[in-house]
């Protein structure tokens, strides 16, 4: 069994505490954040040890850190835990832009630990099915890539962190669309970004709004990207391949359609158990994305969101 301390305890971070209790394969050391209020409250509802600095934290005899801090925070810790000889395990995006995550990157290399990115997407059935599809031809030869996001409001009801909602280090670019970029580029093998424009609201310090971008994956298909706000439409989010003969659509995290010409399309629900995060990290699963990947979307996402 291996451990784990944890630094952010969020309402990812505690849905990261869920899962690990829920499959019990790995045990949570310390788990410390800057709210006592949120600390008194995991451990009352959760029963997880609670350390009173990220200092302790690295201390507990731990094999992994989580860290599930604001961005801009990323690196230092990570450099910490790196020093020490703790493998890390981030949230998305890796750092607050490249040139953190590339310090990360290197600093794991040089100690010679383990990393791994929290990204779901690569955890979840109806996402290998999808894949597979796409790699067994099942929708013929792929003629356009595209990415559609829609919030009604953002930050979203249930994320009413103030940072969630800043320029310097939220909005849907850095929360969301990592986990598609980074599948886009584990599929097809890169992308490129040719042109795109990003909306920003008039006051100075809040996030995007809207983002439009066109580029091409590895081998020259088209790729869309769009991502907007504040609009009368519940939220949804859609990553559709399309190909000459037929047409994958991931919905909403987890929900895999297929449409065939002239027909309606249907949802596939019978898929491949796949490991999950935890256990990819005691099997050292090709599944897990590195910092090295990591920092390859932390690149996207840094253009994405200058206008220059």
């Amino acid at each position: 069994m291996i451990s784990i301390g944890m630094i952010g305890a969020g309402i990812v971070g505690e849905r990261i505490i869920k899962q690990i209790q829920q499959e019990g394969k790995v045990d949570i050391k310390a788990v410390f954040d800057e709210q006592q209020e949120r600390l008194d409250y995991l451990n009352e509802t959760y029963g997880v040890p609670i350390a009173d600095s990220l200092e302790a934290v690295l201390h507990s005899e731990i094999d992994w850190l989580y860290i599930g801090t604001p961005p801009a925070s990323h690196a230092s810790i990570a450099k910490l835990a790196a020093s020490a000889g703790i493998n890390v395990l981030s949230e998305k995006p890796l750092a607050h832009d490249a040139e953190a995550g590339q310090e990360m990157a290197e600093s794991a290399d040089r100690n010679r630990i383990r990393t791994a990115m929290h990204f779901p997407l690569m955890y979840k059935p109806a996402v290998h099915e999808m894949v597979k599809r796409i790699r067994g031809g099942s929708i013929g030869k792929i003629t356009r890539v595209e990415l559609q996001t829609f919030f009604p409001d953002w930050p979203r009801g249930w994320q009413q962190t103030p940072w969630i909602g800043s320029r310097s280090q939220g909005g849907f670019v850095r929360e969301v669309f990592p986990h598609y970029l980074q599948l886009i580029h584990r599929i097809f093998g890169g992308l490129s970004i040719q042109h795109h424009i990003v909306t920003y609201p008039e006051q100075a310090d809040l996030c995007e709004t809207g983002l439009l971008a066109h580029g091409v994956i590895a081998d020259g298909t088209p790729l869309l990207l769009s991502g907007i706000s504040g609009i009368g439409q519940k939220e949804l989010l859609q990553f559709k391949v399309y190909g000459d003969q037929g047409v994958l659509t991931l919905e909403n995290w987890s929900n895999l359609y297929e449409e065939r010409k002239y027909e309606e399309r249907k949802e596939l629900t019978e898929f491949d158990p796949v490991p999950t995060l935890f256990e990819s990290l005691q099997q050292q699963s090709t599944l897990l994305v590195p910092f090295e990947e990591g920092l390859i979307v932390q690149r996207h996402v840094d253009h994405l969101l200058n206008n220059g």
